[in-house]
């Protein structure tokens, strides 16, 4: 579809009209594993669904579309995007990862690194001496990007970090998961490579795996496709199918996750049995500056603590009745977890305390329920 229109138009439109068999206006799900080839030894677009896919290829363009990018894959996880792009690095490339990175990125990376195929060092990414001395000095092949973090919501500069990143050759690849390309560009802001974890706010609906990667370099996206394939990891058919089902109403959705999520961290930074509230559309937030320069909007996901310890928070979580313990996010319903031991549970206690993650900890993704039930479930828990 053609960049000049809002990207509210390019996910409502994606595929539309494509058919040309039987003029269906919503593109046709392909599910086949293989095509009839028209000539012996003849190349073709289509031949086997591991490599290629119409009904992928509806959902990689949009998401192309929306994040201004030259193409991507679409993956069967969002590990296998990460994993696909920690694929296309050659042995012993030095990777930077932040700190406070999601606990599968973590686990992954420091996973690779022990087994002596990466050289990963995962540092505070929003610490001044990042920018000025920890990129000269470790002159990474990769800078691995998480923003806002998870589960802290801390912001980080794309746009310094690519522009001190291409004076060393580095790669620079940004997790978007957490806002979805409705609300934040990596690659309009110099990134190399975006990834999301599809499952989450693209598809909307809490019923598919999946994740995406896309790029504007053309050597990286000749690298990404020979990968994905070779790996086996790319998506199947009918999650594209629901994914890009889900994706036609994420500006929408987007719209009523973060006025839920707004309402819910004024609930909080006023409650007298809650500490720290992190949300970057507060504006004592540490990283408020950095968000409002490169998102258009603050997001749906929100963190605080409570007052009282580890019993308090399992008395709430109990207590808090439509919105269920669960480890994932950015579905249509609102959901809670507990970081310590939930996403980020394979750390040790000192990198949590070091993150700042501490047992009285809460993360919430704010769903699209009506805005007054859900501060009603969250003031009653508070009781």
């Amino acid at each position: 579809m053609s960049k000049k229109f809002k990207k509210e138009t390019i996910a409502s439109k994606a595929g539309v009209g494509t058919d040309k068999q039987h003029g269906a206006i919503i593109p046709p799900l392909y599910l086949t594993s293989n095509f009839e080839y028209d000539k012996i030894g003849e190349k073709q677009e289509y031949e086997y669904t591991r490599q290629s896919n119409p009904t992928r290829d509806h959902l990689i363009a949009a998401l192309t579309d929306l994040e201004g990018g030259l193409g991507g894959e679409i993956l069967s996880s969002g590990m296998a995007a990460i994993t696909l792009v920690a694929n296309i690095l050659q042995l012993k490339s030095r990777v930077i990862l932040p700190h406070d990175c999601y606990g599968g990125t973590f686990r992954l990376f420091s996973t690779l690194a022990k087994k002596g195929i990466l050289e990963v060092y995962f540092v505070n990414q929003g610490h001044d001496s990042f920018l000025k001395e920890t990129i000269n000095e470790i002159n990474p092949d990769l800078i691995w990007v998480e923003t806002p973090s998870n589960p802290l919501l801390q912001a980080v500069d794309i746009q310094k970090i690519s522009e001190q990143a291409k004076k060393y050759n580095s790669l620079v690849a940004v997790d978007n998961t957490f806002l979805s390309p409705s609300l934040q560009n990596p690659l309009k802001l110099g990134a190399d490579i975006v990834m999301h974890s599809t499952t989450k706010y693209i598809n909307g609906h809490s019923d598919v795996i999946g994740g995406a990667v896309i790029t504007n370099n053309p050597e990286v996206l000749s690298e990404l496709k020979f990968w994905s394939n070779a790996l086996g990891i790319t998506g199947s058919p009918f999650d594209s199918y629901l994914t890009l089902r889900g994706l036609r109403t994420l500006g929408i959705r987007m719209q009523q996750h973060e006025k839920n999520a707004v309402a819910i961290v004024e609930l909080l930074s006023n409650h007298p049995k809650v500490g720290n509230v992190y949300y970057p559309g507060l504006s004592d937030h540490p990283s408020h500056s950095i968000a409002k320069k490169q998102q258009s909007g603050f997001g749906g996901m929100l963190s605080f603590e409570l007052n009282n310890g580890l019993s308090e928070v399992e008395s709430f979580i109990k207590a808090v009745n439509i919105l269920p313990l669960a480890a994932s996010l950015g579905g249509f319903e609102s959901l809670i977890s507990h970081p310590y031991t939930m996403t980020h549970g394979d750390l040790t206690s000192n990198q949590k305390k070091e993150i700042g993650i501490s047992e009285n900890l809460i993360r919430i993704s704010a769903g699209i329920e009506n805005t007054d039930d859900l501060l009603d479930a969250i003031k009653n828990a508070l009781k």
